[in-house]
């Protein structure tokens, strides 16, 4: 192989670079993900599901702007110190394989010599570059950065667990991110990989991520799925996984039941948790029971109840849904009447129980018996699995609770008529 066809194969396949070197299940998205940290500019975040081969990326991406970019100087920086010693060995290896070798004789016509090799640097005897500095350094977070440079820099999982449950570890790690900017050359670049664990963890100051949730990226199986669902809180599924947030402190609803047909909702009973601008959701709940489960349609829209009055109503008719349930606290009746004007059959009433305690008794004593069908809002069923006294939005949970009394209620007179029937 000529020189212009090898740098040509590196710098356009490196996943194909990677399979040869030994990683045999990279494919055309992390042959994306490589080129975009080999020749990318500007700086850049990718959030990808555990299990992604993300790392493995990075590790590949680091051994070719060694041999393609020599003079380039590029720092590794994870959360500790420790954390950084396998990737940087990793690296060494991929520079030592006679596939790496090959490339580099038909390139620059000389064996690849590593000059430095230790468990955080690596140089080789392709650089020609004056500077004292390693063309590849690895660091902890808690190393100190100040005074060196760089052109390249790697953040790779320096926002892990402790950041979930330490507001200080996450201003810490701010602070290391933020000095990341005084240490990159001028036209250098950033390159973050990892995954979410707080809604204010350091990603909420890096560039908005490009994000492959384990639904997207076709490498985890639905079963494989399952089995790692089962092994960990719903909580670490959703930051290693979905990546999304979700509070640390004990999950009260988890494994929620999914895709039923919609049918099986048809001619239930609704209810309207309403908002009235800020940050609150309207969630609207269809909810039929059957058989002892409780079939659910559910959607939510961060809007003003009057924006979605009208589509609340189509969706009642769609599903030849009976009567709107809906509380007069806030609004002292005006939903209700709105909606009874518009011809709907409105059942208003005053709440008189504590938020926490109807969903944590009604809702919870239920959710095994507790199924959504298809087309149910994913933002809606995410609101309930993500419920504690403590979470932000709480509309989606309130609502189901609040018709799954009325259910539960309605369920006891039925169970007497029986009784008397037998």
């Amino acid at each position: 192989m000529d020189r212009r066809k090898a740098v040509e194969f590196l710098i356009t396949k490196p996943a194909s670079f990677g399979r040869l070197v030994g990683f045999t299940k990279l494919t055309d998205l992390h042959n994306a993900w490589i080129l975009d940290m080999l020749k990318g500019e500007g700086d850049r975040t990718l959030q990808a599901h555990r299990a992604s081969y993300k790392t493995t990326c990075v590790s590949i991406a680091l051994a070719l702007i060694i041999i393609l970019l020599p003079n380039k100087r590029t720092l590794f920086l994870r959360k500790t110190d420790a954390d950084i010693k396998e990737i940087i060995k990793q690296v060494q290896k991929i520079l030592k394989d006679p596939h790496t070798q090959y490339f580099v004789q038909c390139i620059y016509g000389v064996n690849l010599k590593l000059t430095v090799e230790s468990a955080t640097e690596i140089n080789t005897n392709l650089t020609t570059d004056i500077r004292g500095t390693s063309q590849l350094v690895g660091m902890g977070c808690g190393s100190s950065i100040t005074g060196k440079h760089f052109d390249r820099i790697f953040t790779d999982d320096i926002v892990n667990i402790n950041d979930r449950v330490s507001k200080a570890e996450r201003d810490r790690t701010k602070l290391v991110y933020q000095e990341l900017q005084n240490i990159k050359n001028r036209d250098g670049r950033i390159f973050n990989t990892g995954t979410p664990w707080h809604k204010d963890d350091c990603f909420a100051i890096m560039p908005e991520a490009e994000k492959f949730d384990c639904y997207s990226t076709g490498l985890i199986s639905d079963e494989q799925l399952e089995v790692i669902k089962k092994s960990m809180t719903r909580s670490l599924f959703a930051a290693n996984y979905e990546l999304r947030h979700i509070a640390a402190e004990d999950v009260i609803f988890d494994n929620p039941q999914t895709g039923a047909d919609p049918s099986l909702v048809e001619q239930g009973d609704c209810h309207i948790d309403a908002a009235y601008g800020g940050e609150d959701y309207t969630a609207f709940t269809i909810c039929r029971k059957k058989d002892g489960k409780y079939y659910v349609y559910g959607r939510c829209w961060r809007k003003h109840i009057d924006d979605v009055q009208d589509e609340i109503i189509s969706l009642r008719k769609a599903f030849n849904a009976g009567k709107i349930y809906c509380e007069d606290n806030g609004d002292k009746g005006y939903l209700g009447k709105a909606l009874r004007q518009k011809g709907e059959r409105v059942n208003i009433y005053r709440e008189n129980m504590n938020k926490f305690l109807k969903i944590t008794s009604y809702l919870k004593a239920e959710w095994q018996n507790v199924v959504f069908v298809a087309g149910t809002d994913k933002e809606y069923i995410d609101q309930i699995c993500d419920y504690n006294e403590n979470c932000e939005h709480d509309d989606a949970a309130d609502s189901l609770a609040s018709i799954v009394r009325i259910l539960w209620n309605r369920k006891d007179t039925e169970s007497t008529y029986t009784s008397i029937l037998t």
